[in-house]
């Protein structure tokens, strides 16, 4: 379909070179990296070599400078290798862990930091949840305390995509006793001091294909240097990357459907079933929910590469994606049978991973929570 005006002709161009990336050397591995539990990290430095881990960051630093939308056609194109764990972890990589070593970020912590994960050479993680705490990013416990030159952080985090192997962390952490979000700061921590340690790695029900871990801290020692932006500001931080990280939520969703959409199309084809009027019928269902979630996508995109913020819209896409894209693995898993059960199967797979995405970057409640409140609810 053309849909302009948000793509071109270079955008397509763009998405045909991730397309044969995908389909050459992350499709036809998937399942083995499924079965091993992670992705094997030399692929991270190929796509940095393939300059794909920088797309939005400046030429100066080691990124691409492109557009936005090229942006969403990696997080679609990357959705479409046979599994969400691996896109997500290469999400993790470059639309959460580093935007805000970028925007709050000093040279020293792009040098450090940003430019290594854009080639590929260091893997970053996003360390926010706790064991007892989610959602609520406000009420964490993890706490750094200053000394002289250094801070002491103590505490854990839990669900950390890419912890089992990450070279460092972008760190949210308290850092005073003022009450809810007031005393958050953001640090960036290598995994390599002493004091870090990586408790557990956890077995998953899906995105098996990212490794994942319990993180713990017991006096970490890090230099005043590793604070990221404004001591105190770190909630504001944090709340203006997960907006980027809603919007690519929302294109990996988009991805999704659109592979589970040329499954289910492979499927009627192989069974000659173009003439059973109910199965071409679902097979519509799916086209309209496909591309009316593509357009309101689009849309609030297109909004937020030209310099707009609509948390609500925002809220609004990646909610809508999300239930979506869990919707139509479920209907194609339907569709197939028994068959689309066998564990080696794409399907169950995507079936798996797609109820990720009504969890990560904010719960289906935490969306509609947003979204109450800027109706007036």
């Amino acid at each position: 379909m053309n849909y302009q005006p948000y793509l071109t002709e270079e955008h397509e161009q763009f998405r045909q070179k991730v397309r044969n990336f995908i389909q050459t050397e992350v499709a036809p591995n998937i399942s083995d990296w499924e079965e091993a539990g992670e992705f094997p990290l030399d692929v991270l430095k190929r796509m940095g070599d393939l300059g794909l881990l920088g797309l939005r960051y400046p030429k100066e630093i080691g990124g691409e400078s492109a557009d936005y939308f090229k942006v969403m056609v990696f997080a679609e194109e990357l959705n479409k290798c046979g599994a969400g764990g691996f896109p997500m972890a290469v999400a993790v990589q470059t639309d959460m862990a580093t935007p805000p070593i970028y925007k709050f970020g000093t040279a020293y912590h792009h040098e450090t930091f940003l430019t290594p994960a854009i080639r590929g050479e260091k893997l970053a993680s996003l360390g926010i949840s706790e064991p007892n705490h989610g959602s609520d990013v406000s009420s964490i416990q993890t706490r750094a305390v200053r000394d002289g030159d250094e801070w002491v952080i103590n505490g854990s985090k839990m669900y950390i995509t890419n912890g089992p192997r990450a070279d460092f962390v972008t760190l949210v952490t308290r850092t005073s006793d003022e009450p809810g979000y007031k005393g958050i700061s953001l640090f960036l921590v290598e995994t390599d001091r002493e004091g870090f340690s990586i408790s557990r790695k956890l077995d998953k029900l899906g995105m098996r294909s990212s490794d994942t871990a319990e993180l713990m801290l017991e006096d970490v020692r890090v230099p005043h240097k590793n604070l990221l932006g404004t001591e105190g500001r770190g909630f504001y931080q944090i709340m203006w990357q997960l907006q980027s990280e809603r919007m690519i939520a929302a294109a990996s969703a988009i991805g999704l459907m659109d592979y589970c959409f040329s499954i289910a199309q492979l499927y009627i084809e192989e069974n000659q079933l173009e003439e059973d009027e109910q199965v071409m019928n679902v097979l519509t269902d799916i086209v309209c929910e496909i591309e009316v979630c593509r357009e309101m996508t689009y849309s609030v995109a297109y909004r937020y590469a030209n310099g707009e913020v609509p948390s609500k819209e925002i809220s609004m896409v990646k909610l809508t994606t999300a239930q979506a894209a869990h919707k139509v693995a479920d209907i194609v898993l339907d569709l197939i049978g028994e068959e689309a059960c066998d564990i080696d199967h794409p399907i169950q797979r995507i079936w798996r991973d797609s109820r990720l995405n009504r969890i990560g970057a904010g719960t289906d409640e935490v969306m509609k929570e947003i979204i109450s409140k800027e109706i007036g609810l």
